[in-house]
């Protein structure tokens, strides 16, 4: 009893102290500790040396080179003025009422091209920003346009996503990512149209009352002038990467030639690579091409690196107290207690994923708890696989996006903003409209059985 209580105590404590600005940085490492101290499990110390930092480093380890590159990419798409050239020909073509839309489709096209959700980020603030900036909309809504493009429909609903939650469920229902089409297209529609609608009604508010762009020093943007790159050269490095990733992902490494030479060693093909390596060249290509864009070299590329570390150490270690919180004995009864919840089954799947996602404030975690432990069980139901699929990675993206959530806290850091700034205007869009979309597909197929 008292480790669930510590679970509930410490996870309020974090979403709090986190929306109120407290670095997750010293409130994770604190809170995992205070978990076991409560519990009276395991000596705080161990925890936190046994249990905290092994789950910090190892998300570290794994990401850590996706944050470089995405950040030194970020920096270098700003600087040079190719977001800047890039934002300009979307304001003409959209208009510069239409910012808060092109945003989001930009980002979508980038999620559902394969670019992963971390570099998104990156890649899009310089442009996202200078399109606000342009249309005089409050910087404040940035961070909400990039989760509905990136962390929304494109990451869980639209079939064929090539995000990886989307092939999670692949493993164990023996779908593939285009399962559940007709469930995916009507939660992207309710997703993609209740978040535009939302964010240009809180625009146009925000506006009307007299809320411009906002004072925001230091973001290092480049002023629409006829100093930047032209639009082809400009947006040269983001083909670079969308190709480069496609390529590798699909062809290169599934080659048998390749994938033998990493298992004679003991190894697999790791799924960040392909990014990664795109991701570089495309740096080699702005720093050799867009030479004379950019005034300081080495500094330019010294700062993007620095802006990698705030965001994966705030991302890792909030790692770190998921990992203390399921070594917990008392999380094996929060998980027990989900499944044993006695609602429709087809609602019990989603509202269980969505649980857990919250606990461990990923979506990707939450996913792959639920279907470790609860997949037979979910099959047993009599429920379409296909349909479980779908319902599954789209709850999943409904609470995995509370105040603690990595993810979250690593757009924020980006678009140098806070909770108090822009979170709600994040919740609204990241989990009221997925939990809605995971409500209307489950009733949806209870009804017509259509999937």
């Amino acid at each position: 009893m008292l480790g669930v209580i510590a679970i509930i105590l410490t996870l309020a404590a974090l979403m709090y102290f986190a929306y109120k600005g407290i670095s997750v940085l010293v409130l994770a490492p604190l809170l995992a500790m205070a978990a076991v101290l409560i519990s009276g499990e395991v000596p705080a110390l161990h925890a936190l040396s046994e249990g905290f930092m092994p789950a910090a480093a190892g998300y570290i380890a794994k990401y850590f080179p996706v944050f470089l590159a995405g950040a030194i990419f970020g920096k270098l798409m700003g600087v040079t003025g190719a977001a800047s050239s890039i934002a300009d020909l979307v304001s003409r073509k959209f208009g510069t009422k239409r910012a808060i839309p092109a945003v989001v489709i930009a980002t979508a096209l980038l999620t559902y091209g394969g670019v992963s959700l971390f570099v998104v980020v990156f890649a899009m603030y310089p442009i996202g920003a200078t399109l606000l900036k342009k249309a005089n909309v409050p910087k404040r809504l940035l961070p909400a346009a990039i989760a509905l493009g990136a962390f929304t429909f494109t990451m869980t609903a639209l079939p064929g996503s090539p995000q990886y939650i989307n092939t999670m469920p692949t493993l164990y229902f023996g779908t593939d990512i285009y399962a559940a089409p007709i469930l995916g297209i009507l939660a992207t529609a309710i997703m993609l149209g209740g978040g535009l609608y939302y964010l240009n009604w809180r625009a146009n508010r925000l506006v009307t009352a007299g809320e411009g762009y906002g004072d925001h020093p230091n973001e290092n943007l480049h002023d629409i002038d006829d100093n930047i790159p032209n639009i082809w050269l400009a947006i040269t490095p983001i083909i670079i990467v969308f190709v480069v990733n496609f390529i590798l992902t699909n062809w290169y490494f599934k080659l048998s030639s390749v994938t033998a030479k990493y298992e004679a060693v003991g190894g697999v093909v790791n799924g960040t690579w392909p990014v990664i390596i795109g991701l570089s060249i495309a740096v080699v290509f702005i720093l050799i091409t867009m030479r004379k864009f950019i005034p300081n070299t080495n500094k330019t590329v010294f700062d993007g690196a620095v802006g990698a570390l705030l965001p994966i150490f705030n991302t890792a270690s909030e790692v770190g107290y998921g990992g203390v919180i399921k070594s917990l004995a008392a999380f094996t009864t929060v998980k027990m207690g989900i499944v044993s919840m006695g609602i429709p089954s087809v609602f019990k799947v989603g509202i269980s994923t969505t649980l857990l996602a919250g606990i461990v404030g990923s979506s990707s975690g939450g996913t792959a708890i639920a279907l470790e432990v609860l997949s037979k069980e979910f099959l047993a139901m009599g429920i379409a696989p296909e349909a479980l699929h779908r319902i599954m990675i789209i709850a999943a993206g409904g609470l995995d996006t509370l105040p603690h959530s990595g993810a979250i806290i690593t757009l924020l850091a980006v678009t140098q903003l806070s909770h108090r700034d822009s979170y709600k205007d994040i919740a609204v869009n990241t989990m009221a409209l997925p939990l809605v979309a995971a409500f209307v597909i489950s009733l949806f197929y209870l009804v017509t059985g259509l999937y």
